[in-house]
């Protein structure tokens, strides 16, 4: 019995490493996903800016900050962030980062309806993911650390 129970968990442990090698491309498709919807979001609110203000001084209600304040820190937050995401680079602070800012951008919007706020959710999770497991083997930091900390990684 014990022979058969170690067989499946052999079996189990084998697919499992293959499986693991998939990782970084999950890793790495998670960052490109999230980080294109927030740079499409930078893209179109600096294309348009006098609608962004509009927004930001009537529609959206960031706390502490100037509406011109919130517009510039925002438009520059979801071009430069998803950046970083991609290239890896500092990825858990680029991750931390874009949650903490999407948090804000569903308490700023009170007319977000469900299906707004159910993308926001998804990608919160999808951050949270990357936060929690870091960037991957296919990014910026991972290469870093294992430049000058070989030992570590």
């Amino acid at each position: 019995m014990s022979t058969t129970v170690h067989s499946v968990a052999t079996a189990i442990d084998a697919l499992y490493r293959k499986i693991d090698l998939l990782a970084p491309l999950g890793n790495l498709a998670l960052r490109l996903w999230v980080a294109n919807v927030f740079f499409k979001s930078g893209m179109l609110k600096l294309g348009n800016w006098d609608s962004t203000m509009y927004l930001f001084e009537n529609e959206y209600h960031v706390p502490i900050l100037s509406p011109n304040l919130a517009a510039l820190m925002g438009t520059g937050a979801e071009l430069v962030l998803p950046v970083l995401l991609v290239l890896g680079l500092g990825g858990r602070f680029a991750a931390f980062a874009l949650f903490m800012f999407n948090i804000v951008a569903v308490m700023s919007y009170p007319d977000l309806e469900a299906a707004g706020i159910r993308d926001h959710q998804i990608w919160g999770v999808m951050l949270l993911v990357l936060m929690l497991q870091g960037p991957g083997k296919l990014s910026g930091d991972y290469c870093l650390l294992r430049t000058y900390l070989p030992k570590s990684h």
